[in-house]
Formats: C-alpha cells, structure tokens, sequence
C-alpha cells in the first residue's frame, strides 16, 4: 500500500507584494528617510529660535525678526540630503535589488512609491507645523522657518507646496541617476552640458526678445500655487523619463 502526498503549489507573489518588498528593501534602515531627514530639520528649528530671540533681543521687538527670517532657507534644509537619498537609492539599491530577482519595473515603481509616500507624510507634517507658526506668531517671539519662502498661504496649499518639492528633489535625483547607471561618465557629460544649453538658450530668447516683464507678469498671474502646479509636470517627465531609462540601465557592481 503506497500513500500519496500532495505537493503543495507556491503561489507567487502579487505585483503589489513584490512593489510593497521593494519599499522595505529600502527602509532596512529607516533612518535614513524618516530620521535623519527630521533631525536635520530639528536642528536648523533650534538655529532660527536663537537667532530670533538674538534679533529680538537686539531690536527690542519681534518684527525685525518676522522680517528678517521670511527668506530663510532653514525649512529646506534637509532637501539637500533627500537628494542625495534619491541618488544613491538608484545608484547603490539598484544592483543589489537585482541580485535578489527583482526586476527593474517592480524596482523602479517601488522605489517612486517610497517616494511618494515618504512625500506626502513629510508634508503633511510640514503643513501643519507651518499652521502651527501662523497661529502662534511664529512660536511667540515671530520666528519664521515653516512659514517663510512661499510656505506662508493655507494649510492645503502648503501641504500642496511641500509635497511638489520633495517630489521634485526625489524625481530628479532619481532621473539624473538612472541616466548615470545607464551610460555612466559620458551620459552626465551629455545631460549636464544639454542642461546648461537649454538654461543658457531659454534666458538668451527671453533677453533677446526683450519678454522679462511679459514672463514676469505670467509668474505673478500664475501665483505660488499654479507655478508649483507647472513644475509638477516637469517633475512627472522626471519619474517617467527615469522609468523607460532605468529599463535599460545594466548595473557594473
């Protein structure tokens, strides 16, 4: 009498779980989007509160500080990190993701929903951390950092604000890095000296044909939001460009 037992089949993963493994591949180290990110940002708060109270305590008021701190730049400060977050999770992530089976699409559409999401929560923080500053008279001594630049218009419009930003940092970063794993030395020789043409050319045709006040007067039309709303366009092209780039991208390491 011989038994049979039944082989159990393997169901492979869902598209969604293999999308949803990418992000955790990514946040082995948690601290390197949701930590550090914050803790730069902590710091340069606890820089614009001392340096408010400096400005207070020199003028005998606050509104020299309010002045003074609408143009600073201490709420972007962690971006500059983000962009390097953005590069090196294509750069670095890429090849040893790719040891592991994944394949570049579930690699690349995983990696930009980290992005997003590590965007959208990093804006609603900022959003209401600004909100927060607005009701208060900037912390009580009219310190500026979340409401300062163009962060200063409704709660929505600065999450909206907030969220194109880092969405660019990420996108672009990302993009940039894609062309570098793509066609490595030469590809960022090729795309930065097109860069500079476009910049170069698009300010020459403005110069040349005299339309400053024109573009001058649009931007103002447009406002802070519909200019942001123009630049997430560019920052879609970004994501799909670094898409179809990344699809051919054969890693060295």
């Amino acid at each position: 009498m011989t038994t049979t037992s039944a082989t159990p089949t393997l169901t492979p993963p869902s598209e969604f779980s293999r999308i949803v493994n990418v992000m955790r591949l990514h946040l082995v180290n948690r601290q390197v989007y949701i930590g550090i990110p914050w803790l730069i940002l902590g710091g340069a708060f606890v820089l614009s509160i001392i340096i408010a109270l400096l400005i207070n305590f020199a003028t005998g008021d606050s509104s020299g500080s309010k002045l003074g701190m609408q143009y600073s730049w201490a709420v972007i400060s962690p971006l500059w990190y983000l962009a390097a977050v953005a590069i090196l999770a294509i750069s670095q992530s890429f090849p040893f993701a790719l040891g592991f089976g994944v394949t570049r699409r579930d690699f690349y559409l995983g990696t930009s929903l980290l992005f997003v999401s590590s965007s959208v929560v990093n804006a609603l923080a900022l959003a209401t951390l600004a909100w927060i500053e607005g009701f208060t008279d900037g912390w009580g001594i009219g310190a500026k950092m979340f409401t300062s630049l163009f962060f200063d218009g409704t709660w929505i419009a600065n999450f909206f604000i907030y969220s194109v930003v880092q969405l660019g940092i990420f996108f672009i970063g990302a993009c940039i890095a894609t062309v570098y794993m793509r066609w490595r030395v030469m590809g960022m020789l090729v795309f930065w000296f097109g860069f500079a043409l476009i910049l170069i050319g698009t300010i020459a045709a403005i110069t040349l044909t005299e339309s400053w006040v024109p573009v001058g007067s649009w931007l103002v039309a447009q406002g802070t939001v519909g200019i942001f709303a123009w630049l997430l366009i560019l920052v879609a092209l970004a994501a799909v460009v670094g898409y179809f780039v990344l699809r051919r991208a054969t890693p060295k390491n």
